[in-house]
């Protein structure tokens, strides 16, 4: 890949992955964002559209015929790539439905305690605050510094939170604003070891760090196929253990649930009314389009991403000073960085955390910010993906030393 710019770059953008072509992205931006929502390839859309417009030829054969051993199917390759047994997996659109449906599965009295982390994912701490409020329990934040040292610097606070009254405690397996691989096996471990059943937040793991959930052992996991397995939005699963799956239903009650079916984890899931299946059946073909994108598979993948990731790490500390926030050992494909204080009437000083990312997401570049105490009051979240580049990191760096004055 040299000489000029590439097709659809404008003179001076960033220099574009060789796998760029695979998405439809705009190439007028460099998109280092895939974090919050994911992006699908060109390859993977175009199964879903076939799906589709299979769907609509003829409604009733899709939907009620041939639904059940399509989800089986899909289910199978989903469960290869988690390691896990199909049948202990649910479809759900995404993790936060999947924390939504173990959560409210919940018979919780008063002074019962749910327990998370300070870097928790706002959404579901907001629906632990919402199940907590109906039954007199409350929620028990653990607070986990950032910067920190370790791993143990978040397994110490968590086990120091928990206690006899603790039902059910919600961490995540990499956390969305600090950008963190949480040590969760250990936290499993510890947490069990203490008589307390863990729920998994994996929205950013599959695809972005090795999983094995039969071996982890937690008792409920939820993850979003949509982010990095790169399938289409509205993919998700959720994986009960299989002694507490007669304890958790989804949150729409349909044709599966009878009072006295017995245990029918699938069956509730697999139907909750009438919506588009095609992302769930679309996680196949997006497992096997990125995975052969590499020699290496998806180790390879997995390993490219982290790599990149820590190098725009690097860049980023290298033009705003500072220190890294985490070890590289806590580091996936996404990485956080405290922003350094603005000087006066900068952009950074009086434009908060949204209007900021506008005022670099007109000058060709998404990132994304969070508010945070430190020095800058935010973070900024760079996301690396196969369709990324150094050079774009570079951009990002040089419109934030810009931004900062």
């Amino acid at each position: 890949m040299s000489g000029g710019a590439l097709r659809g770059e404008t003179p001076g953008s960033p220099r574009r992955s060789p796998f760029a072509p695979f998405w439809p992205l705009d190439p007028s931006v460099a998109y280092l964002n895939h974090g919050s929502f994911g992006a699908c390839p060109k390859a993977v859309l175009e199964k879903q559209a076939a799906l589709r417009a299979e769907l609509e030829r003829e409604p009733v054969d899709f939907l009620w015929r041939t639904l059940p051993a399509r989800l089986a199917e899909a289910r199978l390759a989903l469960g290869a790539f988690l390691g896990a047994d199909p049948d202990d997996l649910a479809f759900v659109p995404n993790a936060t439905a999947g924390v939504n449906a173990v959560l409210r599965s919940l018979d919780l009295s008063a002074g019962d305690e749910l327990l998370t982390t300070s870097h928790v994912y706002p959404a579901c701490r907001r629906a632990m605050e919402y199940v907590a409020a109906r039954s007199g329990a409350r929620v028990v934040v653990a607070e986990v510094p950032f910067p920190l040292r370790g791993e143990d610097d978040v397994v110490g606070p968590v086990l120091a939170a928990a206690s006899p009254r603790t039902r059910l405690a919600l961490v995540d397996h990499v956390t969305s604003p600090t950008a963190l691989v949480f040590p969760v096996a250990r936290l499993v471990a510890e947490l069990r070891a203490r008589g307390v059943e863990t729920l998994v937040d994996g929205a950013h793991a599959p695809g972005m760090v090795p999983i094995d959930l039969d071996l982890l052992g937690a008792a409920f996991t939820t993850g979003n196929a949509h982010k990095w397995l790169c399938a289409p939005k509205g993919a998700a699963f959720l994986h009960v253990r299989r002694d507490l799956q007669a304890s958790v239903h989804p949150t729409a009650i349909s044709h599966g649930w009878s009072p006295d079916a017995g245990a029918r984890f699938r069956a509730e899931f697999d139907w909750t009314g009438t919506a588009d299946p095609t992302p769930f059946l679309a996680i196949p073909a997006a497992i096997a389009f990125l995975g052969s994108l590499l020699p290496g598979g998806w180790s390879e993948v997995m390993a490219r991403n982290r790599t990149l990731a820590l190098e725009a790490r690097r860049i980023l500390l290298e033009a705003l000073g500072g220190s890294p926030a985490a070890p590289a050992s806590m580091v996936g494909s996404i990485a956080s960085v405290p922003l350094p204080a603005p000087a006066p009437g900068s952009p950074a000083a009086t434009l908060g955390h949204e209007g900021l990312m506008n005022w670099i997401r007109e000058r060709g570049v998404e990132p994304w910010l969070y508010p945070w105490p430190c020095a800058g009051g935010m973070l900024v979240r760079v996301s690396a993906q196969l369709y990324n580049s150094r050079e774009e990191y570079v951009r990002l760096a040089a419109l934030l030393r810009e931004a900062l004055g």
